[in-house]
């Protein structure tokens, strides 16, 4: 159901058009501007009716809509009231003092309580879901689940064999004044929780760094003592053969330094011969 453009002059439905794209109340809040008795009654049903309506606070605190609530018309704002803020169970117990819902109505509350569910936990047991939305079975919870799901309101999966709803993204909901001091709690509790994390990566770091630093000193001593290692190696490689060669030199020095020594054997030979060949000579007359 649309808002009725009536309830507006030309300017005010020039800004009713820029914001519907955007922000789908924004039309409502502006409409309420001008809305007045039995016309902003009107209004409040064609909001909860609304596809894509799901926060109500900005509405709440208009002045019009406000005066409603201490007036014959407070049934109008309480239901108002409970769509921003609470579950179908609670409409179920105070129907008294609320409007009745037309079937849309109804069917957006019951999606908007399990919202606010998955917001206290993220699997929620059928049997939970069938109490607070006063469904008798669980076909027709399931298909009120799915429609949600393809509505965005939630993203999940039905898990039928546990019988539980696995919630993995919910819209939010307006938020009551009186929870925005534990809003903040909630968030300065995760900003320290961040804070310790951060500094506990940033001491992993510096250990790794520090530990880093020791390992290539570490290496470049290695490779320095295995540089000199080297060097000493070859420079007694060479040293050895140095001495080698002034052994070899020593050697045949020594030798050619004495010729008779070698000539002797030669000479001693001789002499046997020529000792043989007399004796020969002489036994032969």
């Amino acid at each position: 159901m649309t808002p009725d453009l009536n309830l507006v002059d030309g300017e005010g439905a020039g800004q009713q058009q820029q914001f519907s794209a955007h922000n789908p109340i924004e039309q409502y809040v502006l409409l309420s501007k001008s809305a007045k008795g039995l016309a902003c009654l009107e209004l409040i049903k064609q909001v909860l009716e609304a596809p894509g309506v799901h926060v109500f606070g900005e509405l709440l605190a208009m002045p019009n809509i406000a005066e409603l609530q201490t007036g014959p018309n407070a049934g109008y704002y309480n239901t108002l009231n409970l769509f921003a803020y609470g579950t179908y169970r609670q409409y179920l117990e105070n129907q008294a003092q609320l409007i009745p819902l037309t079937p849309v109505m109804r069917k957006k509350l019951q999606h908007l309580t399990i919202v606010s569910l998955a917001i206290k936990t993220k699997c929620i047991p059928y049997k939970e879901l069938l109490h607070e939305m006063d469904i008798k079975n669980v076909r027709d919870l399931e298909d009120l689940i799915i429609e949600a799901i393809y509505a965005d309101i939630i993203h999940g999966k039905l898990d039928q064999k546990n019988k539980q709803l696995e919630v993995d993204y919910a819209i939010g909901r307006d938020i009551r004044k009186g929870n925005v001091s534990e809003i903040v709690e909630t968030l300065q509790e995760w900003c320290d929780s961040c804070e310790t994390i951060l500094a506990c990566l940033e001491n992993q770091i510096h250990r790794a760094n520090t530990e880093k630093q020791k390992r290539l000193k570490h290496k470049e001593c290695i490779e320095t003592e295995i540089a000199n290692l080297k060097k000493l190696i070859k420079v007694q490689a060479g040293n050895d053969s140095d001495e080698a060669m002034a052994t070899d030199s020593g050697r045949e020095m020594s030798a050619g330094g004495n010729p008779e020594i070698r000539k002797k054997p030669t000479k001693s030979k001789s002499l046997k011969a020529s000792g043989s060949a007399g004796m020969v000579s002489r036994k032969m007359p």
